[in-house]
């Protein structure tokens, strides 16, 4: 089969590897239908290794480079292995990318995403740009017949956004200001709104972003290169500031200024992932009461992303971009999100 090998640095390959067999009695194999590029894909190709292990095999699924990428991803079950009891051939899952140990104290805390030996599915063992792809059961969650797997396919990135606003929590009626309208700040408004949020204000500099944040429920979306934000912010929350900050790019630089603009006693929760250390004044949040959450991912969050997309309450459709086949994922895939971020979301592989 065709597949998407992580070899290093700017060096992946769609090349031949062979079909993947169960590893466990607990694995199940699933054909791939869509599988979504992720920042993580795009950290990997531009400047890997970031999580792949390439020397030292992963402790808990003693993966090692070259690695298969991809963990957005949905697809129909072919093959169960004999412990397999709640799901069977034909099933329609998109899985969560999580495989964990299930013995750390974070996993009996219900705090998987944080699992001492956490491995993500297309980074720490072979993922899904590829045409099967063999994951441990407890990682499925079953799609509803009518659900399409495009759909499936967006269900992992919606559950970070929804994981980020339970971490809050935020409340019904709290306004909310959310940094960066990429991927998971634009499910994390979706998420937002879902769950009852006032005003929602979107801070945002790329074009083709900005319209999406508006089209999809965004009150005011906000370019701090034509504004002063802080100024503006202000005088959308009365003077007080927003109950509740998402910082969703992971910058040294943004972090500062969504601390700063919460209200006092405010909620600040950062879902980004930091490629270099953030200066702060630590004050800032002492002298304001204010909360500084981390969120990473989502743990148990599955569930309620497929009840919100299947229901109606969340059109999760408007965030593809692009798709494309595999034999396109480098030049239309990667380099065009690269390229031309300003005009992409989310680009989708088919991988057959």
């Amino acid at each position: 089969m065709k597949a998407a090998v992580w070899y290093g640095k700017k060096d992946v390959r769609v090349m031949d590897v062979p079909e993947p067999k169960l590893p466990g009695e607990n694995f199940v194999k699933i054909k791939v239908e869509w599988c979504g590029i992720c920042g993580s894909d795009l950290h990997e190709y531009l400047a890997g290794p970031i999580f792949i292990p390439t020397t030292t095999p992963h402790p808990l699924t003693g993966g090692t480079a070259p690695i298969t990428l991809g963990h957005e991803f949905s697809g129909t079950i072919v093959e169960v292995g004999s412990d397999v009891k709640k799901f069977k051939v034909g099933d329609k899952v998109a899985p969560d990318a999580c495989q964990v140990c299930h013995e750390c104290n974070p996993c009996k805390l219900g705090k998987y995403n944080v699992c001492e030996k956490l491995a993500f599915t297309g980074l720490m063992t072979d993922g899904a740009f590829a045409e099967y792809v063999v994951v441990p059961d407890y990682t499925l969650y079953k799609m509803p017949d009518e659900m399409s797997f495009e759909a499936g396919a967006l269900i992992e990135p919606l559950s970070v956004g929804i994981h980020a606003v339970r971490s809050g929590p935020l409340i019904e009626g709290e306004s909310v200001v959310i940094f960066g309208a990429g991927t998971i700040g634009l499910c994390t408004l979706l998420a937002a709104r879902a769950a009852g949020a006032g005003k929602i204000y979107v801070v945002e500099v790329a074009k083709a972003r900005k319209e999406f944040a508006a089209k999809m429920g965004a009150h005011e979306v906000l370019d701090p290169t034509e504004i002063d934000i802080k100024a503006r912010i202000l005088e959308l929350t009365d003077g007080i500031g927003p109950d509740v900050v998402f910082e969703c790019i992971g910058s040294d630089k943004v972090t500062p200024t969504a601390i700063e603009v919460a209200r006092t006693g405010g909620k600040i929760i950062l879902s980004g992932i930091y490629e270099r250390e953030t200066s702060l004044q630590i004050n800032t949040i002492v002298f304001t009461d204010k909360t500084v959450i981390g969120s990473l991912a989502y743990a148990g969050d599955f569930k309620t992303a497929i009840d919100l997309v299947s229901d109606g309450r969340i059109d999760i459709s408007p965030l593809v971009t692009g798709r494309i086949g595999i034999d396109d994922i480098i030049e239309k895939g990667f380099e065009e999100l690269v390229n031309r971020k300003d005009e992409n979301v989310k680009i989708i592989v088919k991988p057959y």
